[in-house]
């Protein structure tokens, strides 16, 4: 690995560098601080970022969300203090879901034998009903299944069945719910 000659190759940032420029300014004032601001100013400027953001969504402070034009919430999700969203691909985050304090939905990694560290992308789904818990990690093209629930701290590199309880790292499937 040389990181000398390091690239992010033909990556699209999905948005011109004056809009990505204007968000990481609305982030620093609204979102990454323990200023309770309201939730609802805080959707709000997502959806103008080009979030899809659903009814009744409560996002907590130091929420990061790197590109919000990635970014899909469904209603009645709940974002927890100091979630990080790496959205470099899709992430879509269905109804009913919670993502506990510091979870991290990560889209993006690097080929490590690649003389470039090549950047790879891939989406997150995280199906409704979930829940992922405190200082879970979910990592690039993660489904997490309708219904079940990532413990706290796991992380989470393969797909997670609907109506499942996964724990450790990694992750590995401790129950079936009903």
């Amino acid at each position: 690995m040389q990181l000398r000659g390091y690239t992010v190759g033909d990556f699209d940032r999905g948005a011109p560098r004056w809009k990505e420029g204007a968000w990481v300014l609305v982030k620093f004032f609204f979102f990454q601080t323990a200023f309770p601001w309201p939730s609802a100013l805080r959707c709000a400027l997502l959806r103008v970022f080009g979030a899809s953001v659903g009814a009744r969504v409560v996002v907590r402070g130091n929420v990061n969300v790197t590109y919000p034009w990635r970014l899909t919430l469904g209603d009645d999700v709940w974002l927890g203090e100091e979630v990080m969203i790496l959205s470099l691909a899709p992430v879509v985050i269905e109804s009913s879901v919670c993502l506990s304090q510091r979870a991290f939905l990560c889209t993006g990694s690097h080929d490590f034998r690649s003389p470039g560290f090549d950047l790879i992308t891939k989406g997150i789904t995280v199906r409704g009903g979930s829940w992922i818990a405190a200082q879970a990690f979910v990592g690039p093209g993660v489904e997490v299944g309708e219904g079940s629930m990532v413990s706290a701290g796991s992380v989470v590199t393969q797909n997670v069945p609907p109506r499942t309880i996964v724990r450790g790292n990694p992750a590995q499937v401790v129950k079936q719910l009903a």
